[in-house]
């Protein structure tokens, strides 16, 4: 990773797509099985990888937020007292390998001029590579953030080419003896130029961004991109969006795929618990053909929808004692054109009118309190684990959606039960937080293990070998600590098993 930038290979394209904090082993997996990629790899928040997949397949990734064509991955800045130097640094992001630059830039658009020739086959995405002002209103408000905080403003930006000629020190001016032209800097220009106009959307984490705003990174960046290719920037309505982020670990630039994000969903009506999380719930629920699969706190029917997108063979039931969720769960059921895949039933999840192990798989977002503050009703969370087991078939599988605090409160309700299987390993080196995450199922030609190298700061994977614990008879199998936003949760998935009586 260090230094340099990465083109495409006769492999494939060179993608990254990012992922909320703890989804990362899920992205990892997907794109494998989706996309048969390869050369993937993982760091906190981003998996790199490289595929051959078209457009539509690359739309179909649900574990993601956001994809990027990579157009480079370098080493982290290095940081001095001296800011020319360090804003020299990050020039060379664009200076040190401009031909590169100019390649992927034209791979993206060559990505886009033929989906529009096959007849725009990934429905959702825009005719246009322009964004149109009208669209704008629905972005997200992260992404809205983003861009208030990154976007280098044109007003701005004439004003800093004012003070550069005046020969003024500030951030700007004093990387200027630092840009020199170079033969590299004086190609033709003939076709990039003045027709193209870009934005920059720059984020700095980690000790860079103690030192400097995204702000001054993206104004540098983009006076820089502005003087080598000639282009102009445009805040509302670019050709070409640009996404920068620097931290210590790396620096890394990308040209986003799509339009809006990966985790909006135009099929859901209105939202509810997270897209990308309710899928990764969906994903180790090991749903398949034909199985009947239940969510007794469906609320507005989220996890249900991105199951039965995936799994459409199957019957799905979602429960609540609540009316007015219910309404919510059956405008989004009704929107999404999945009115004879999922029924919805108005009942308690202490008493579902279900029978015994009647059902396979059930899935649920236990909402105890808003953003998961311990309620009174807590104390219901082991009559609902009761219910939970009671119409669960042996060998049928349970994911939940829980806090810490709602799981650690199951502690006087557990016992040491059996061993159970995982699907990946993960050992940690105590120093630095690294760590190495192995793939059991590798699409490796010599089908030997690979391992994966991996900052894991954030991600928390916990897979329970030697100590299964047990509710009754359901053993617990793995566990993922997530992120909601300003609050993290943990996905918990069990396994009923035989021969292990109510304890």
């Amino acid at each position: 990773m260090a230094g340099g930038s990465e083109a495409p290979g006769r492999a494939g394209l060179r993608y990254f797509c990012t992922a909320g904090r703890g989804l990362e082993p899920f992205l990892l997996r997907e794109v494998r099985a989706r996309l048969g990629a390869t050369e993937v790899e993982y760091l906190s928040g981003k998996v790199f990888f490289t595929t051959n997949s078209e457009l539509c397949k690359l739309k179909k990734l649900k574990s993601g937020e956001r994809l990027f064509l990579l157009l480079k991955k370098h080493a982290p800045i290095c940081l001095s007292r001296n800011k020319g130097k360090v804003f020299h640094e990050i020039q060379k992001l664009v200076i040190e390998d401009p031909g590169h630059w100019l390649d992927i830039i034209s791979i993206w658009k060559h990505l886009h001029e033929n989906k529009v020739k096959q007849g725009n086959l990934c429905k959702g995405h825009p005719e246009s590579l322009k964004r149109k002002s009208e669209e704008i209103n629905i972005v997200t408000k992260k992404q809205k953030t983003e861009q208030i905080k990154t976007i280098f403003d044109v007003e701005e930006q004439k004003t800093n080419m004012v003070l550069e000629t005046n020969n003024n020190m500030d951030l700007l001016t004093e990387s200027k003896t630092f840009l020199k032209e170079t033969p590299e800097s004086r190609l033709d220009k003939s076709v990039e130029s003045n027709n193209r106009s870009f934005r920059v959307s720059c984020r700095c984490s980690g000790a860079i961004a103690k030192v400097f705003t995204s702000q001054e990174v993206g104004k540098v960046l983009g006076i820089t991109l502005m003087k080598q290719f000639g282009w102009k920037a445009d805040l509302r309505n670019p050709d070409l969006e640009l996404f920068v982020h620097l931290n210590d670990i790396y620096s890394v630039v990308g040209i986003p795929v799509f339009r809006l994000p990966l985790a909006t969903r135009e099929y859901i009506q209105t939202a509810g618990l997270r897209s990308t999380i309710a899928w990764a719930m969906a994903s180790l629920a090991e749903i398949s053909v034909g199985a009947f699969v239940l969510d007794p706190m469906c609320g507005l029917g989220t996890i249900l929808l991105e199951a039965a997108k995936e799994w459409p063979n199957v019957q799905y039931l979602g429960a609540d004692i609540n009316d007015s969720q219910l309404e919510g769960a059956h405008e989004n059921i009704k929107a999404s054109g999945l009115m004879d895949k999922i029924e919805l039933l108005k009942a308690s999840v202490v008493a579902l009118p279900l029978p015994s192990e009647s059902v396979d798989v059930v899935i649920s977002d236990i909402p105890f309190g808003k953003k998961f503050k311990i309620t009174k009703d807590i104390k219901l969370l082991p009559n609902i684990l009761q219910e939970m087991e009671r119409v669960l078939r042996v060998g049928g599988t349970v994911v939940l959606l829980m806090s810490q605090d709602l799981h650690k409160h199951m502690d006087g309700c557990i016992s040491n039960c059996v061993e159970s299987d995982t699907s990946l390993n993960i050992t940690s080196d105590g120093e630095n937080g690294a760590a190495v995450v192995k793939d059991l199922n590798p699409k490796e030609k010599n089908g030997s293990l690979r391992n994966i190298p991996s900052s894991v700061k954030g991600v928390e994977i916990e897979h329970l070998h030697n100590n299964i614990t047990c509710f009754g008879s359901l053993a617990a199998v793995e566990s993922y600590k997530v992120s909601l936003g300003k609050t993290d949760a943990f996905i918990y998935k069990y396994r009923k098993v035989p021969g292990a009586g109510m304890q």
